[in-house]
C-alpha cells in the first residue's frame, strides 16, 4: 500500500513538473549590440525574477548585430559573456534560433537589419518584438509591417519612454484632455538612418505617447545643437518635438491639459517596457497599433522633408503615400 502510494506521489510530481516546463515561454534575442539586451535577459533569466516576469526565459541569442557601426560593434564581445552567464545560449544563425524559442525579441541597434532579420522570424510563424527603432527609415518600417500582415505574425514596437507611468497617465487621460504637448529627447544621429530614428524616437514617441495620432501637418527648424518640429494636429492642436544635439540629455517635458500644465514623464528604465513585451507575447494582443508607429516614422521622416525644404510646412499623408508606395515594391519581392 505504501509502494503505491509512493508511486502516485511521484507521478504527480513529475506530472507537475511537466506543466512547469510546458508554461515557460521561450524567448530568442536577435543582436546583443544594444545595453537593451543584457537588461532585458538580466530581469527575465534572474533567479527570483518580478511576478510579471515568471514563466519567461531568455533561451538563446544570435549575437549580431551591428556589422558596420562600430559603437554597436564594440560591445558584442561583452554582451556574448554577459548573456552566458544567464544561461543564454549563443547560436551561429537566425536560423538556429528559431528552432529553439516560441518568441522573438529583435534587438538589434542597426535599423538597417531589421527588415532582413524581421522577416526569417515572420516566415517562421514566431510572434516579434523590434526595439527601436523599427528599420533606418519610413519605407522599411511599412514593408516590416506590411509582411507582419501578410504571414499574420503580431508585431510591437515602442520606445521604453512610452510606458513611463507618468506618461501612460497623461495617454489614459488623468490629468483630462490633452490640448498641446512639447517633448524632448537627446539626438544624436547615425548616418546610415533617417535623422530622428537613431535616437530622437524616443522623444517622438514621447510626444505621440501623450499627444496620440493625428498629425497632418510638420515643420523644422534646424540649428547647431538643436532641432525643433512643430507638428499640427487635425484637431488643431499643436505638438513639438525638439532634438538635443548639445549640451546635457534631457528627456521628458510639458503637456498642455484642460487643467494646466503638466510635466511629461523622464526616463525611469526598462522593466515597465518589457512588462508590456512579456504580455504582448502571452496575450498576442498588440499594445501599440502599427498605424501609431508608422505614423511616428513619417513625422520623423515629414520632418527631413521640411528641413530639406527650408522649414516650409509638409504634408504627412503625401510622405506616407509616397514611402508606401516603394514599400510595396518591397514587398511584391516576397
Amino acid at each position: 500500500m505504501k509502494r503505491r502510494i509512493l508511486s502516485i506521489i511521484i507521478i504527480a510530481c513529475l506530472a507537475i513538473g511537466v506543466t512547469y516546463a510546458q508554461k515557460v515561454i521561450k524567448v530568442g534575442i536577435i543582436g546583443l549590440d544594444t545595453s537593451h539586451s543584457p537588461a532585458f535577459i538580466g530581469m527575465l533569466n534572474s533567479k527570483n525574477p518580478k511576478p510579471e516576469f515568471s514563466g519567461f526565459k531568455v533561451v538563446a541569442a544570435y549575437p549580431y548585430g551591428s556589422r558596420t557601426i562600430e559603437n554597436s560593434m564594440k560591445r558584442i564581445p561583452g554582451y556574448i559573456d554577459k548573456a552566458k552567464e544567464n544561461g543564454v545560449e549563443i547560436v551561429n544563425s537566425i536560423a538556429d534560433l528559431l528552432k529553439k524559442v516560441d518568441c522573438v525579441m529583435l534587438e538589434t541597434n542597426d535599423g538597417n537589419l531589421h527588415l532582413e532579420q524581421a522577416l526569417e522570424v515572420l516566415k517562421a510563424g514566431k510572434i516579434l518584438y523590434i526595439d527601436k527603432p523599427v528599420a533606418a527609415d519610413l519605407t522599411e518600417t511599412i514593408a516590416i509591417f506590411m509582411l507582419a500582415d501578410k504571414y499574420k505574425v503580431p508585431v510591437f514596437s515602442s520606445s521604453a519612454l512610452r510606458y513611463v507611468p507618468q506618461n501612460q497617465d497623461l495617454r489614459n487621460g488623468k490629468f483630462g484632455k490633452i490640448m498641446g504637448a512639447d517633448c524632448c529627447s537627446p539626438a544624436p544621429g547615425e548616418p546610415s538612418h533617417t535623422d530622428f530614428a537613431w535616437y530622437g524616437i524616443h522623444g517622438v514617441e514621447t510626444l505621440y505617447t501623450v499627444m496620440g495620432t493625428g498629425c497632418k501637418q510638420v515643420s523644422r527648424t534646424s540649428a547647431k545643437g538643436t532641432d525643433v518640429v512643430v507638428g499640427l494636429w487635425e484637431d488643431g492642436r499643436i505638438g513639438t518635438f525638439r532634438g538635443i544635439r548639445q549640451g546635457k540629455d534631457a528627456y521628458g517635458g510639458t503637456a498642455y491639459c484642460e487643467g494646466g500644465k503638466v510635466q511629461v514623464g523622464e526616463y525611469s528604465g526598462y522593466e515597465c517596457l518589457l512588462v508590456q513585451i512579456v504580455n504582448f507575447f502571452k496575450t498576442k494582443v498588440v499594445p501599440v497599433t502599427p498605424e501609431e508607429t508608422i505614423e511616428i516614422f513619417t513625422f520623423m521622416e515629414a520632418s527631413n522633408e521640411s528641413m530639406r525644404q527650408g522649414g516650409c510646412p509638409v504634408s504627412m499623408q503625401a510622405v506616407y503615400d509616397k514611402a508606401r508606395y516603394e514599400a510595396a515594391k518591397i514587398v511584391a519581392k516576397y
